[in-house]
């Protein structure tokens, strides 16, 4: 391995097309890479030891500029259609390649030897390609993290290069626009321009796994988090932003399997990745202690507010976006599984906050009620979360992470199921929105109670109490919880207006129903 000073030849980039860049650096250590992130003017430290750095003009994913590579590997296989999974010719893909390597020829680069996958028999080598210090920083967090002898035969078996400063042109190149995320299955590389945004690294990674575990080794990958007892009992919590999966699925008695990305394997879950990347808007100790203080050096702040003194992290500031962001190694989490492996799950959670206060804080699902809101993938917005929402609006995204995923849904969906049927593992819909009424007449459950339910489920404590079905969406709602107010499980019964639920339960039953005709059939 390289010192942390070490230029290397350019030549161990040729191969690549990287020919004369003057200055290539190896798998640097983090506080070279920190220093040099600051000595470039790109970012500062907290008072906290963390780097915060500011993304530039995406300050989130862009999905609308993803594009897949359609060829021999992919054409008959990615669930090609409007909304994501949109196709590329590799020509195109060859003339923005050329363009990109010329570039990153000409400028500093970052490399970075990683790996994927925590469960040895799908680990996968990575080579992570940057133009800028701090990306190199969240690869190096983000990504699992090699041994000394790993490094000595760091053979990767897929590339990413990432170039912020580099742009395509849409009068020339074939994209619509100069920000792009390309995945080149047959040539087992992906590049970047355009933005800087970390998360699209991240989320390239995954959506390669999605398409290739299931395929190659009948391994159901998975956007929830993940977490074990001290009896070994794992526990997957699913849900889309603002469902409370993080922080529902941190708690003190458990260990972190990981808190996004996992694969099910015939006998174990493995974390996909070797960091965590939380988001740190309203962030607060109490809330969220394991976040909290995980943050401190070698972690990556991003686009978060600062107070006056230009050092302390404001997290109630949204000047810059709401999807303010850390990512840190998952040893920073305190609490975690050894080596980010876990036995099969004994409970399976899918959160969502619903908005328009029908679904009951917690019901019992069937498999097949399982593998349905598993393809739903349901949550709602509520006014004011974004531009022109005025109403809660429903929220559909299949497997709870529908941009991620090339597959058509139902394939993962029919895996979930082979999954759930060999082992004794019991499904749950859980709602951490709103009971006794819509958003603005009604009120979101309170965080105590889901807490409360999430206990009971993890504990057992809900496997012996009666059960009554409802009569519009037919689940399985306990009539007690311990912890929990007995008149606000029914969620029938907490609304003062009997008609009035009837009616926007059978509304929010036909936005189901409508959507799910969607997945429902392969296409």
């Amino acid at each position: 391995m390289q010192t942390e000073n070490s230029i290397v030849d350019t030549a161990s980039l040729s191969y690549l097309g990287i020919t004369n860049s003057p200055r290539i650096f190896w798998n640097l250590p983090v506080p070279t890479l920190i220093e040099k992130t600051i000595l470039h003017l790109q970012g500062n430290l907290t008072i906290n030891g963390a780097l915060s750095i500011d993304t530039g003009k995406f300050k989130g994913r862009s999905p609308q500029d993803r594009f897949v590579v359609k060829d021999a590997v992919t054409a008959d296989k990615v669930w090609w259609n409007d909304q994501h999974n949109f196709p590329l010719e590799s020509d195109t893909f060859d003339v923005i390649y050329r363009k990109m390597i010329a570039y990153l020829s000409n400028n500093e680069v970052y490399v970075r030897d990683a790996g994927v996958c925590a469960d040895t028999r799908y680990k996968m080598k990575i080579r992570v390609i940057n133009q800028y210090p701090w990306s190199d920083l969240f690869a190096h967090n983000m990504f699992i993290r090699p041994t000394e002898d790993e490094l000595q035969q760091p053979t990767p078996e897929w590339h990413l290069l990432c170039a912020p400063g580099f742009t395509a042109d849409p009068a020339t190149d074939g994209i619509p626009s100069g920000n792009f995320t390309i995945l080149n299955f047959s040539k087992k590389i992906i590049i970047i321009g355009g933005t800087g945004f970390t998360g699209e690294m991240k989320k390239s990674i995954f959506t390669i796994l999605n398409f290739l575990l299931p395929l190659q080794h009948e391994v159901l990958p998975m956007h929830c988090a993940a977490n074990a007892g001290d009896n070994k009992e794992v526990a997957l919590f699913f849900g889309l932003s603002g469902t409370g999966k993080t922080t529902l699925s941190a708690i003190n008695n458990r260990s972190l399997i990981g808190d996004d990305e996992h694969g099910w394997s015939d006998h174990t879950i493995f974390n996909f990745e070797g960091g965590c990347y939380a988001r740190t808007i309203n962030l607060t100790h109490h809330k969220e202690p394991q976040i909290y203080e995980a943050i401190r050096f070698g972690s990556l702040l991003e686009n978060i507010g600062l107070m006056p003194d230009g050092v302390t992290p404001d997290y109630t500031c949204s000047r810059k976006t709401e999807n303010t962001r850390v990512s840190y190694p998952i040893e920073f989490a305190g609490n975690i599984v050894p080596g980010s492996v876990g036995n099969t799950p004994r409970h399976i959670i899918f959160l969502s906050c619903d908005a328009f206060g029908v679904l009951p804080p917690v019901s019992r699902l069937t498999n097949e009620q399982a593998a349905y809101y598993f393809i739903c993938g349901y949550s709602a917005k509520i006014p004011g979360s974004e531009v022109g929402v005025t109403e809660p609006t429903a929220v559909f995204s299949p497997c709870f992470g529908a941009p991620f995923f090339l597959l058509h849904p139902t394939q993962y969906a029919d895996l979930l199921q082979q999954k759930l049927a060999a082992g004794n593992i019991t499904p749950w819909l859980i709602n951490t929105g709103w009971i006794g009424g819509q958003y603005g007449a009604g009120k979101r459950i309170d965080l105590a109670y889901s807490r409360a339910i999430i206990k009971a489920v993890l504990e057992g404590s809900l496997q012996e109490v009666p059960y009554h079905t409802d009569n519009i969406f037919e689940l399985a709602i306990p009539v007690s919880c311990p912890g929990v107010p007995d008149n606000i499980l029914n969620p029938a019964a907490s609304w003062t207006n009997q008609n009035s639920y009837d009616e926007k339960a059978r509304q929010l039953l036909e936005k189901f129903q409508q959507n799910y005709s969607n997945y429902s059939k392969k296409q």
